[in-house]
């Protein structure tokens, strides 16, 4: 599994790190909530581990912001001192999957983890900008019935801008989707990726989906439901 911690106790972190790393998962780490939503909008993690108290930016904000604002559906396991059922529903509303209690048990937390992670790969999810559709576990394109072929670049930009719809996509969050943390000097190439998609999408079609905002990003939409 592809994990992200985000806690504040540098110990309690470490503990869950270490335990999922030596059963053979991958973790990232976040001690704040701003760090840890802006490494959840870059990064395609398999799972959440989120603390509720944390500086910056809570749980439930974190949580709540990822969910609405973002558009993204990672299971989320909250961790917490609290024991209330108000906590506990308050914690599902705002989009988690799955609520812990400190103390906790790491072989059971793990367990909690690779069940939430099983659930969501049996779901299938399907985006959609109106006849253009993503189904994100079979990779599959389509618009107005006809299969589209994309590139492995084209599916991670077309599902970041798919996920934002109709919201702009700066410039800078497209480059991390393509590049991660080591984006080309010059703007040519995703301007050559997002070439490329258009004539995919959108060419063959009368009706015009991506749109570019100059000196600020890209948005795919439906202008006429706006």
């Amino acid at each position: 599994m592809y994990i992200l911690i985000v806690e504040d106790s540098d110990d309690l972190a470490a503990n869950i790190g270490e335990y999922c790393e030596e059963r053979g998962d991958i973790v990232d780490y976040a001690a704040d909530g701003l760090t840890g939503l802006h490494l959840a909008a870059v990064n395609r993690y398999d799972v959440l581990v989120l603390d509720l108290s944390l500086p910056g930016l809570d749980g439930l904000s974190l949580c709540e912001r990822l969910r609405l604002d973002a558009g993204n559906n990672v299971p989320i396991l909250m961790l917490t001192a609290r024991d209330t059922l108000n906590d506990r529903l308050t914690g599902f509303e705002t989009g988690a999957d799955d609520y812990v209690t400190k103390p906790f048990s790491l072989p059971e937390l793990h367990m909690r983890l690779k069940a939430l992670v099983r659930r969501a790969a049996g779901a299938s999810e399907q985006l959609s900008v109106a006849d253009l559709v993503f189904d994100t576990r079979s990779l599959i394109v389509r618009r107005g019935g006809r299969r589209l072929e994309l590139t492995p670049t084209g599916m991670r930009m077309l599902e970041l801008l798919m996920r934002a719809s109709p919201a702009v996509v700066r410039t800078t969050t497209v480059e991390r989707a393509v590049w991660g943390d080591d984006p080309p000097d010059s703007e040519a190439a995703l301007r050559g990726h997002i070439h490329q998609l258009r004539g995919i999408i959108d060419k063959p079609f009368p009706q015009k989906l991506l749109k570019t905002v100059h000196g600020i990003g890209y948005r795919l939409a439906d202008d006429d439901k706006l």
